[in-house]
């Protein structure tokens, strides 16, 4: 099976991709799809884009993105199926979408967050303004088959589509492993995230300073080169795939605070799964999937209010026992519904669906065909 991935970023450097179609590949590989991947972004806008500034660069490498985009609709029918993830490009209306649906190969529609809500990025705002979020409505419609995240988004999947399946992000569970670990001297709170989401750490800064006031740990924040929280030891690293997991295996105690509103709902998890594959007993905000994934108290905590972040985390610090009995709980729930060895395998199976039925509508339209010509045969025409 030829595969063609229209993704968003390159290879390697986004999580939603990272931990959907580019963890699965290996075992798609297994399974017989070639995948061929084509970025919206090259090296030089994956660099420019998140910075700050740089309106002209921007523009100018987001019109040569588009360029691409043009291009690679004429090699469309080289491939079985198009898998789409997100949007063709970052920004305007579902034009790409539009005409790929006209060259008639399927197209597999696979998104984690809720894209169809209005969000202004804090690296650019401006840019925000041009993304199109209405249009994943558009994209549902005119896809084969839907791949959605978790029930919310394949809710709102449902009402142009009814080809909809839900496959959760999921961890490669070879490479999170659960190792001996060492002990902390400080026990050790961690968050994993972006610039982008840092503001939701920031709204758990007045349970941490509660806490800070009673309790000694250290904070680790990964994914921003420099966080600072007045009362509480921090320490900020980069985001760096070579070494995420390693950085995330000093971790004690991983938190996954989020605000509950339209965008939040859509997310998937991902920070909760992977402190949970790696053994790490979890503290989540009772939002979307999150209630779904932690049971609480069995395979990790939920934590809704200053409170009860503020109780279950001085649980969790004074009681190294029970930090390990929901660590492994966490893994378990990992290693049953959320392991890429386990929804790879259903991912295969949608894609071979929608190939195979694309395949019997063609013979189908190619047998009337022939049937027609053979009836003005007959009659002499």
């Amino acid at each position: 099976m030829r595969l063609l991935a229209i993704v968003p970023s390159v290879y390697d450097t986004s999580p939603g991709q990272r931990f959907r179609l580019e963890q699965w590949e290996p075992h798609l590989r297994q399974l017989g799809v070639e995948i061929t991947y084509e970025a919206f972004e090259d090296p030089q806008l994956s660099a420019t884009l998140h910075k700050p500034g740089h309106v002209t660069a921007k523009m100018r490498l987001i019109a040569s993105a588009i360029g691409r985009r043009a291009a690679l609709l004429r090699k469309l029918r080289d491939y079985d199926a198009v898998y789409l993830f997100r949007e063709a490009a970052l920004f305007g209306p579902p034009i790409f979408e539009r005409l790929g649906h006209r060259s008639g190969v399927p197209m597999i529609f696979d998104f984690d967050d809720a894209v169809f809500v209005p969000y202004v990025s804090p690296s650019n705002g401006y840019l925000s303004y041009l993304k199109f979020p209405a249009k994943t409505k558009t994209i549902c419609r005119l896809a084969t088959h839907v791949m959605a995240g978790n029930p919310y988004l394949a809710d709102y999947a449902k009402q142009t589509n009814q080809n909809v399946s839900i496959v959760p992000t999921t961890i490669d569970t070879e490479k999170y492993s659960v190792l001996p670990r060492e002990r902390n001297p400080v026990p050790v709170i961690g968050w994993s995230g972006s610039f982008s989401t840092v503001q939701h750490l920031d709204s758990l800064a007045g349970a941490l300073r509660r806490l800070a006031r009673t309790e000694n740990f250290r904070l680790v924040v990964i994914g921003t080169p420099v966080y600072k929280l007045d009362g509480v030891d921090v320490e900020a690293l980069p985001w760096r795939s070579a070494t995420e997991v390693s950085d995330l295996r000093q971790i004690d105690i991983g938190i996954m605070p989020l605000p509950d509103e339209s965008w939040s709902r859509g997310k998937c998890g991902l920070k909760a799964l992977q402190y949970m594959a790696l053994g790490i007993p979890t503290v989540c905000s009772p939002v979307g999937v999150n209630s779904e994934i932690i049971q609480d108290g069995v395979n990790g905590f939920l934590a809704g209010t200053e409170d009860e972040w503020v109780a279950k985390l001085t649980q969790l610090l004074h009681d190294e026992k029970l930090r390990a009995r929901l660590g492994a709980a966490g893994r378990a729930t990992v290693e049953t519904k959320y392991s890429a060895a386990v929804q790879a395998p259903r991912v295969y199976e949608i894609l071979r669906s929608v190939v195979a039925k694309a395949g019997a509508k063609q013979k189908t339209s190619v047998e009337s065909q022939e049937k027609g010509f053979s009836r003005k045969d007959a009659q002499g025409i």
